[in-house]
């Protein structure tokens, strides 16, 4: 990983967003040290290193015992021993920089705590990403409801100097193909705009979703490496 100074707003931070995240906008909610950092295991499973060397390594062991966390890296990845590999995976970073026409015409809202519940069904249903107890507490988030029920949502995750990713976009299958993820997406990204900062995003490489992406403005920046990982001592 590239260390860069993390005063600066530059897409540089974005080869290493979880630990910019961390150590910037989202520092309040930081577990950890110098070296490595965390956020709390009921707000998201992510943790982030300044950079992959042996002693960063082991300043995540210090504050993940026995845990498992998910790493965004830009090169692939290098476990000392006693790491395991639970997951791994390819994934697209994309950068909006020129959005296209915002859509926001489906009434949405605001979410709130008292919508977790159905927040967590949701999700669960869809599988956006990790999303937990306390994962609404990283941002903004807005859904669309049916007959009182939340049936679609889109909202903030990472948050860095000048950044803002775009995460947890999911439609309930009977209520896809109206076009609910689009127009969320859009009010987001329009919310993301207006504190003056770049949205961003990312997907796994072979997500079919990266198309509407792209419709929205959307481009490939970088390609990240997932790592899901465990320390154990063997």
């Amino acid at each position: 990983m590239k260390q860069t100074d993390s005063s600066l707003s530059d897409t540089l931070l974005l080869d290493n967003p979880i630990w910019h995240a961390l150590s910037t906008e989202q520092r309040s909610l930081a577990q950890g040290n110098s070296l490595a950092k965390r956020f709390p295991m009921d707000v998201s499973p992510f943790g982030g290193l300044i950079d992959q060397s042996p002693a960063a390594y082991q300043a995540l062991e210090q504050i993940l015992p026995g845990a498992v966390t998910a790493l965004a890296l830009d090169a692939e990845p290098i476990l000392p021993p006693n790491w395991e590999m639970v997951h791994s995976g390819e994934m697209y970073q994309m950068i909006c920089d020129a959005p296209a026409h915002l859509d926001e015409r489906p009434i949405f809202r605001k979410l709130t705590v008292a919508d977790v519940p159905e927040m967590l069904v949701l999700t669960k249903l869809t599988e956006p990403g990790p999303f937990l107890p306390r994962t609404i507490e990283l941002g903004a988030y807005l859904g669309i409801h049916d007959a009182g029920s939340l049936v679609a949502m889109a909202g903030e995750r990472l948050h860095l100097t000048g950044f803002t990713e775009v995460s947890a976009v999911c439609t309930h299958p009977d209520f896809r193909g109206r076009g609910y993820s689009n127009a969320l997406m859009s009010a987001v990204i329009s919310g993301i705009l207006r504190r003056g900062e770049t949205p961003f995003l990312h997907a796994k490489t072979d997500n079919p979703a990266v198309s509407l992406y792209q419709k929205l403005g959307f481009k490939v920046r970088a390609q990240l490496h997932l790592a899901v990982i465990k320390y154990g001592p063997s």
